[in-house]
């Protein structure tokens, strides 16, 4: 069956007085449990300047994690991360207009992947982002859902340019805003010793790929990996949350697909 470790840490960072970020995971209780439903882990991030935003984030990852938990067993992951995500979604928007007479605007990223047999689906919307690192090598698997790396996609920004701007931390999308929102997703095969890593914006905004595969290879002990990171971001800039989740792939259970139905491979 699949088989994981894993280690989170979530860091207020060196100027803000509160943690707006919020983590969370969901591990099968059993081996069947693990095939039926699978694993699960998520990272969220309020989005600053709104109000309430580590209500917008806690709400985002409890709201997964009960959904997740609640799922019929053995729903493709595919079609379950995306509605997951936007239960969340409507979720918060409600919260929003009724936390106050006028309404109050709430709003998080999110990023969650959910893992069974030899397969991860990963789900998000904002920047907050998942890697894929392989041979010390990582690769982002997301995209930011930002206007600088949108209008980057459309050929009107070059990366440098993009990375210098002022406006490349603004969102252009994120859970909380309107009723409905677009949910990407992605789905992958995963090898043993590949691991999966979850973050906020404060660590990618500091700490480069290059730099994260690096430090993940060079330390495999993943908690001691997570705390290196996060004292990193921290060295570089400390403006803001931190948050990491690392998942290393120990055992995998290789799966085909027959008319909807899984089965095993030789």
């Amino acid at each position: 069956m699949l088989d994981l470790e894993f280690a989170e840490l979530s860091d207020v960072g060196r100027v803000r007085d509160h943690n707006e970020d919020y983590i969370g995971h969901l591990v099968p209780a059993s081996e069947a449990e693990g095939r039926t439903q699978g694993w699960l882990f998520a990272v969220a991030d309020g989005v600053g300047g709104e109000e309430l935003g580590e209500v917008a984030s806690q709400t985002a990852i409890e709201t997964l994690v009960a959904g997740f938990r609640a799922a019929p067993r053995g729903e493709a992951h595919t079609v379950l991360m995306p509605r997951l995500v936007q239960t969340a979604n409507t979720r918060i928007y409600e919260l929003g207009k009724s936390a106050s007479p006028g309404g109050s605007r709430m709003a998080t990223t999110v990023v969650a992947c959910a893992l069974r047999y030899d397969r991860v689906v990963v789900a998000h919307v904002g920047d907050s982002r998942c890697y894929l690192i392989r041979h010390g090598l990582a690769q982002q698997i997301t995209r930011d859902h930002t206007v600088v790396a949108e209008q980057v996609r459309l050929g009107l920004l070059s990366a440098r340019e993009a990375a210098e701007a002022e406006t490349r931390h603004l969102l252009s999308r994120s859970l909380g805003n309107d009723l409905f929102v677009n949910v990407e997703i992605g789905d992958r095969q995963v090898h043993v010793d590949d691991v999966l890593l979850l973050c906020s914006d404060g660590l990618h905004g500091p700490v480069e790929g290059r730099e994260i595969g690096e430090i993940v290879q060079f330390n495999p002990d993943l908690k001691t990996a997570a705390a290196k990171l996060v004292a990193l971001a921290n060295e570089r800039d400390g403006g803001d949350n931190v948050s990491v989740q690392l998942i290393r792939v120990r055992g995998v259970e290789r799966m085909g697909m027959y008319r909807g139905r899984p089965y095993k491979l030789r």
